[in-house]
């Protein structure tokens, strides 16, 4: 990598605070970073960091300190970081070209130019897959499920049928989209399955973690709005709705039929119950336990999920349990003390 600072600006939108022409050879994080590299400072806690950074070159909010280095200025660093990133990295990976010899595509699958399929994915018959996607090897497409374009499927991921899947969708490796529902209904003492006979809908531009769960409907369609983003061992049940834009946070798990809002956010391992619903803009710490329904813009914390205004309140007052159990214990030693002196 070689690369002028004026050239990155002009990639970013930035203004230069140092020499145009400084060459830059790598990217790094400010701590790691040696002369050459070019790194980013997106929270100003760190701010001391300018002034030990090897970096030659920081991109940043404002300019402070460190002023034997190049800055480059932007509103918000972490994307600028990130779209250079991007563009740093275009043609490093290289994504499997055409139909392997050893992947099973259906002759009754339809897909567009410039398809990819790994070795060993299987292709179901009514399958359509959309220009540009790759499907890496070991995948499962099932019998008319549609995928858009531009998609990519890393190995071993399950999409049994009927799923349908937007554009520009990542899906890391190892899920599953489509499974059955978890529905029985229990009649002395034996449990007898419920047919989920729905649908899962994911909407474009949708990122999925690896090892993630999303369950068909028992009727109708789980739906996963566009833009969400899902990390790793997320659970969704049968006819969630995900509104747009979310983001849900490793190890957590959605009961079925619930809904999310649009910009939702859900921390790790936070779960919800079935049947609830969160307004537009809600966040959930993390490890909280959802149990009923919440409006728009609630910030959230705690098992069973309250405000986060009182949830702080109930976590302060049991770091004084001790205390005040010790209060309450010589209190009563006081009390017992006067009865015995008042009935001598």
């Amino acid at each position: 990598m070689r690369i002028t600072l004026e050239q990155i600006a002009r990639l970013i939108d930035a203004d230069i605070v140092g020499e145009p022409g400084l060459v830059i050879t790598g990217i790094s994080g400010i701590k790691e970073a040696r002369k050459g590299d070019i790194t980013f400072l997106a929270n100003p806690k760190y701010a001391a960091l300018i002034e030990t950074t090897k970096a030659s070159a920081v991109i940043v909010s404002d300019v402070a300190g460190g002023k034997e280095k190049a800055f480059l200025k932007v509103a918000n660093p972490s994307l600028a970081f990130s779209r250079l990133v991007q563009e740093m990295g275009k043609g490093a990976v290289k994504h499997p070209c055409g139909i392997d010899p050893k992947a099973v595509v259906s002759p009754e699958a339809l897909l567009e130019a410039g398809v990819a399929v790994g070795p060993g994915a299987v292709v179901e018959e009514g399958a359509q897959i959309g220009a540009g996607t790759v499907i890496y090897a070991n995948c499962y497409v099932g019998r008319d499920v549609k995928i858009g374009r531009d998609c990519i499927i890393y190995p071993n991921v399950s999409i049994r049928e009927a799923v349908t899947i937007g554009s520009r969708v990542v899906i890391h490796c190892g899920s599953v989209l489509g499974s059955d529902g978890f529905g029985f209904i229990t009649i002395d003492g034996k449990h007898h399955k419920v047919p989920q006979i729905g649908i899962v809908i994911v909407e474009d531009d949708v990122e999925i973690g690896a090892n993630v769960t999303i369950d068909r409907a028992r009727f109708d369609k789980t739906l996963i709005g566009k833009g969400t983003k899902i990390d790793n061992l997320v659970q969704i049940a049968h006819n969630v709705v995900i509104g747009e834009n979310c983001i849900i946070v490793a190890q957590a798990g959605i009961a079925g039929s619930s809904s999310l809002g649009n910009n939702v956010t859900l921390a790790g391992q936070v779960g919800m119950a079935g049947h609830i619903a969160l307004g537009d803009n809600t966040v959930v710490g993390a490890q909280s336990g959802v149990s009923k329904s919440f409006p728009a813009g609630s910030i959230l914390f705690g098992s069973p999920a309250r405000s986060m205004d009182e949830a702080k309140r109930l976590i302060a007052y049991s770091v004084r349990l001790p205390q005040l159990h010790q209060r309450i214990k010589d209190l009563e030693k006081r009390i017992k003390e006067l009865e015995e002196k008042r009935d001598a």
